[in-house]
């Protein structure tokens, strides 16, 4: 099965850029995800085996339940060690941008990435692009940038050397990023790469295990808090949304990753086709961290856009508001009301 990406010019390119640069920096996303750390974690050991030595930073902290990943004992934390990555950045040769579409995503390392004078290279799997990057590998329609680091790392000759330590962080993320490959995973091509991975002496499920069968007491308690006690359904719509406060958070004692995937419960309702979470920020007052995630032809991306100042894929999408919770609960009943009124939504092409 034909997996490759890049055309020769492309291929030639980044194996000159990799072989020509020492100080190599690789980025993502605010919050970082499976998918995110699950494609820099992979890359980054491709990196090592080609003979460098690259440095590895997020803006800020992943969830908990993912620091079992190989190698992520190397990641860099921007909020924690913002000179280092500062300088690190000012000095690059070649930075690699993964699982972001644009820099606002960075937050706080936006401003260092954008500065740096190294030529960037994106991999990525989001709407529309607009990084300033010499090589932009972007494919919106696959699973996940991990998918799309395992098929360059293949076409670049990677394969074969290919252990564990890279398998186990890019299955990781092409997992978290299909739900399980419950969506966005219907093509063929996606579990050929799992059966190449599985090659490479990975246990998935114990991956799975790692990742969703992880949680604390508090955790779960809280999960179950927000389901019976703060799930708001609208039959007529097909929908619902439901709220979590910065007060209930610290009543369940509430750690980063606690509601990774909470939004895709209600979708288990028969009939539902829309599902969003409005979460306070724990620290920031009139933060608003809202998710969406819908299914088969009902797009939230494009309510995300409208309403949430976000975006995203067709199925899941992101964005926050500026405002207090009573005010996003409006927003959201606004959204859903559309949503209904539309029958679903159709996506921009």
């Amino acid at each position: 099965m034909n997996i490759n990406l890049l055309n020769e010019t492309q291929v030639r390119q980044l194996n000159q850029l990799i072989e020509q640069s020492e100080r190599i920096v690789l980025c993502c996303h605010k919050s970082p995800d499976g998918d995110a750390l699950g494609s820099m974690l992979g890359w980054a050991e491709f990196i090592r085996q080609r003979g460098k030595n690259p440095m590895v930073t997020v803006p800020d902290a992943f969830p908990d339940f993912l620091r079992w990943l190989p190698g992520i004992e190397k990641v860099v934390r921007y909020d924690k060690h913002k000179d280092v990555v500062d300088e690190a950045l000012k000095n690059a040769e070649l930075i690699f941008c993964l699982d972001f579409n644009t820099t606002s995503r960075l937050m706080d390392m936006k401003e260092a990435v954008d500065l740096s004078s190294a030529p960037k290279v994106l991999f990525d799997h989001h709407l529309s692009p607009d990084v300033d990057a010499v090589i932009m590998v972007s494919h919106p329609e696959m699973s996940s940038t991990s998918e799309i680091v395992f098929r360059i790392i293949c076409q670049l000759g990677g394969f074969e050397g290919m252990t564990r330590l890279a398998a186990a962080p890019i299955y990781c993320g092409m997992m978290t990023d299909t739900g399980g490959f419950t969506y966005n995973s219907s093509k063929p091509e996606i579990y050929f790469i799992i059966g190449q991975l599985l090659t490479k002496g990975i246990d998935k499920d114990k991956i799975y295990r790692n990742v969703y069968n992880n949680y604390s007491e508090w955790c779960i308690r809280m999960r179950g808090f927000v389901m019976c006690q703060k799930l708001n359904v609208i039959p007529d719509a097909n929908a619902s949304f439901f709220t979590l406060t910065r007060q209930e958070m610290r009543r369940f004692h509430f750690i980063k990753g606690d509601a990774e995937g909470l939004v895709n419960e209600p979708l288990r309702i028969k009939g539902m086709r829309l599902s969003i979470s409005l979460r306070e920020d724990t620290e920031r007052d009139n933060l608003i961290w809202v998710s969406l995630r819908s299914v088969d032809h009902y797009y939230c991306n494009v309510l995300a856009e409208m309403f949430f100042n976000g975006g995203g894929h067709a199925n899941a999408a992101g964005g926050k508001l500026l405002c207090s919770m009573a005010e996003a609960e409006k927003v959201a009943l606004e959204a859903i009301r559309y949503f209904g009124e539309h029958n679903g939504i159709v996506q921009n092409k």
